[in-house]
């Protein structure tokens, strides 16, 4: 029995994908850097309950989305992507009253759809950041593929299975 937290993560498309994740390698400190960027959707689901595991098989019957990245976000001791996308706001919404009965509290907040590059800085590295990366910053489309899961491990993640947008089939080796 799994006794690990779930994560749900977003997949984006593989070239999306690299450009956060060169970010990330880039300015999130090495001694915690133990993933590539990614979209959390869910923070903290039973990997055991079958039930969780179907909503979101089901929920990958759907085709791919686009979110728009709308720019750098401060965070005080790091900076994100903020993300927007009116699809994704309802979808989530949708998956989150299926979920309701499993969800925490941090789970049932409204989604803030955000790509963490840098986090647990100070504050100083943390604006010089944002500044630089805002300076120059025009608003970009990505294409969200499909969801992930993961097993936390309080630290590192380890891969469960992804679910492909479009037709559904579940990847139980997490490929």
């Amino acid at each position: 029995m799994r006794t690990q937290p779930l994560i749900v993560t977003l997949e984006l498309e593989a070239a999306d994908q690299a450009y956060f994740s060169i970010q990330r390698q880039a300015y999130f400190p090495a001694h915690r850097n133990y993933l590539d960027a990614h979209l959390t959707l869910f923070y903290h689901l039973p990997a055991a309950e079958p039930a969780v595991l179907a909503c979101l098989e089901a929920a990958a019957h759907r085709p791919p989305m686009s979110l728009r990245v709308e720019g750098p976000a401060y965070m005080g001791i790091g900076v994100a992507y903020g993300l927007r996308s009116e699809e994704l706001a309802a979808w989530h919404a949708g998956l989150q009253q299926q979920l309701d009965p499993w969800l925490k509290r941090q789970d049932r907040k409204i989604l803030w759809p955000h790509i963490t590059i840098q986090n647990r800085v100070t504050a100083f590295k943390a604006q010089l950041l944002y500044d630089k990366l805002r300076a120059d910053f025009e608003p970009f489309d990505i294409t969200a593929r499909g969801l992930r899961t993961w097993l936390y491990f309080y630290g590192p993640w380890k891969p469960l299975a992804y679910y492909p947008f479009q037709n559904g089939s579940v990847d139980r080796h997490g490929a």
